[in-house]
């Protein structure tokens, strides 16, 4: 059951409703949030993903289906002065899990992110998401520090009001 791993082109109208299919079950899922996207959402994200140029998606297919996604943004490391990549969202279907399709989706993100000039990739993981952080370790994720004796970086939000 090996996975097919292709960027998604948003202009297909299969990519666009897998990525949505995606993002929504990723939503739903206690990692994700645990409700459903707005439908107001799911109509308009492929569109403004379109719309960006540094955005870009990664989709597994096992046997034809969607099996999982990886939402990617591009970035800037001033300290290097060099572009990163953000993996902004990361899903894989629960029956797809332990298949491989993860490794596969971070392993296309890395190979589009070399072709980039990227530096490095980032990605944000819950501290209750065991299963999740043992798949990037195994990747070679780690946590982030510039210096391990003030400790590491927490990734921190403010929401804004819709416009």
């Amino acid at each position: 059951m090996k996975p097919e791993i292709i960027q998604a082109d948003y202009q297909n109208p299969r990519h666009a409703q897998d990525l949505r299919l995606l993002l929504d079950s990723y939503a739903r899922d206690p990692m994700g949030g645990g409700a459903p996207l707005p439908a107001a959402v799911l109509e308009r994200v492929v569109a403004e993903l379109a719309k960006r140029a540094h955005a870009f998606s990664v989709l597994a297919y096992v046997e034809g289906r969607a099996a999982g996604l990886a939402n990617c943004f591009e970035g800037f490391s001033t300290f290097q002065a060099r572009p990163i990549v953000n993996i902004h969202d990361m899903v894989v279907q629960p029956e797809f899990r332990g298949c491989g399709v993860g490794q596969a989706l971070l392993g296309r993100v890395e190979e589009i992110a070399l072709g980039r000039g990227c530096c490095k990739l980032t990605l944000e993981v819950l501290g209750g998401n065991g299963r999740a952080q043992a798949a990037y370790r195994r990747f070679g994720f780690e946590g982030y520090a510039l210096d391990p004796q003030v400790g590491q970086a927490h990734f921190w939000q403010k929401t804004l009001p819709a416009a």
